[in-house]
């Protein structure tokens, strides 16, 4: 998707994201579960400001962010909001689509709802690592595509931020109701 696609909001275009396809090194999967993250809030690495690590954060929106969780799992953002703004969605949960052989053998796992059930496996199972901060989502090697027809008007259900200790009030979680590849169950409002 273009760049324009992520240059809005940052808790609309969480929303809009459920249902779009994340793809890398063969692998691709649904976006089934989003979190926005704005430097207004503390939870959001921006929110220390501009340093080497945040600088993607506040760069052109449609990039990745990719950072290490807990010294261990890499994450994937995408970037959004004008340049100068740090935000971005946390991609959280994907439902698998395509490689799915290669992200079993990524992830030790058989059972396809548990391949890429939260932010660490999914980065896992597609391959993404932090190599890849910074890249264009529209060019890749990370590339994250429209909704597919079957995909076009996915039943959302927003929800609190989970993982975190700052701003835990917010509901910029978005789920796609009924999905098996949750990290967590959804539970909120539509």
């Amino acid at each position: 998707m273009r760049p324009a696609f992520y240059d809005r909001p940052v808790v609309e275009v969480a929303r809009e994201l459920i249902g779009c396809v994340v793809s890398r090194d063969g692998c691709a999967g649904v976006i089934v579960e989003s979190e926005a993250y704005h430097h207004s809030e503390p939870a959001c690495h921006a929110f220390v400001g501009l340093t080497e690590r945040t600088r993607v954060l506040f760069g052109p929106p449609g990039r990745a962010y990719v950072y290490r969780s807990y010294g261990i799992h890499a994450c994937l953002n995408a970037v959004c909001e004008p340049p100068g703004v740090g935000a971005a969605v946390l991609i959280r949960a994907l439902e698998p689509v395509e490689g799915v052989d290669l992200m079993r053998a990524r992830r030790g796992l058989e059972r396809v709802q548990d391949l890429c059930s939260g932010p660490g496996k999914l980065t896992q199972a597609l391959g993404i690592w932090l190599e890849d901060n910074g890249c264009d989502l529209a060019a890749g090697p990370i590339v994250i595509e429209r909704k597919p027809r079957r995909w076009r008007a996915p039943q959302v259900a927003a929800s609190k931020r989970v993982g975190i200790t700052k701003a835990t009030e917010l509901e910029w979680r978005f789920c796609a109701v009924g999905s098996r590849c949750l990290s967590r169950p959804a539970f909120s409002r539509a």
